[in-house]
């Protein structure tokens, strides 16, 4: 949600003011029926010496007017779906920004949403990273796009595997199904914005058809499944991490994406 802040600097004289900032928008879910793996969140970091979104170097930090309001909105993450009445690829999650005056805003992109074993469904939803790839019963199919900069793509499914492809990360693409086994979502990225190192914006797991789950990538990404008793797990709130797939659709829920998280740091 949108949330309001005037910077003001105790530093008397000062013109402006510097402002470090990462941006994550929140991760799309997961797609139903051994589906693929939710996208995690735009990731969009000004540290120096650090990275931003798919491995890419760090952004130019923003110069803010003093004693003016700047707006922040934090993305939430996207809806879990359950497959009933019928196969249903995952929900994209929300924007993440800064903005106000005298600034070219700052929007991390949300992540995208899993694919789903439905003919013109299949393919994971493009966003700030894209979301993975069902599995396709033979087709060659395609995970969504990443937004350059932001994050990656998500995990295809080229070769015929019943399982669902991982959804891309911070740090690059998710992985690609491996046989019958679920891809796992790309990992996320390290910042130390706070003043301690956290992992955030990894991509959720695609779904299992009777081997192995895909695992959630670091910094977030929640897990597929690879059985028909239970649901997939969700990105972790904060982080934008991307949801997992489950194993069936309409008895069992996809992971949900993570909410996103703004952060900025500036010297007092």
């Amino acid at each position: 949600m949108p949330i309001l802040g005037v910077f003001a600097s105790a530093i008397s004289g000062n013109l402006g003011l510097t402002v470090d900032y990462l941006v994550i928008a929140g991760g799309g879910s997961g797609g139903s029926a051994y589906g693929g793996g939710g996208g995690a969140g735009g990731y969009r970091n000004s540290v120096t010496g650090e990275l931003s979104g798919n491995s890419s170097s760090a952004e130019t930090p923003l110069s803010l007017l003093l004693n003016t309001t700047y707006t922040i909105t934090v993305g939430a993450g996207g809806a879990a779906v359950d497959g009933a009445p019928g196969p249903e690829r995952g929900n994209n999650g929300s924007d993440s920004s800064i903005s106000g005056t005298g600034i070219t805003t700052v929007t991390s992109n949300g992540g995208g949403g899993g694919g789903t074993n439905s003919s013109s469904i299949y393919n994971g939803k493009s966003g700030g990273s894209g979301g993975g790839a069902s599995d396709g019963f033979g087709d060659s199919v395609s995970g969504g796009a990443g937004t350059t900069g932001q994050g990656g793509n998500g995990g295809g499914n080229p070769d015929n595997s019943r399982g669902g492809g991982g959804g891309g990360g911070a740090s690059g693409n998710g992985s690609k199904p491996a046989s019958d086994n679920g891809g796992n979502g790309a990992n996320g990225l390290a910042s130390s914005i706070t003043g301690s190192s956290v992992t955030r914006g990894g991509g959720g797991g695609g779904a299992g058809y009777v081997s192995a789950r895909g695992e959630g990538g670091t910094g977030g990404g929640g897990a597929g499944r690879s059985d028909g008793g239970g649901n997939a797990t969700s990105g972790t709130v904060n982080t934008g991490g991307g949801g997992g797939s489950p194993h069936n659709g309409g008895a069992t829920i996809s992971g949900a994406g993570g909410s996103g998280v703004v952060i900025v740091r500036y010297a007092a």
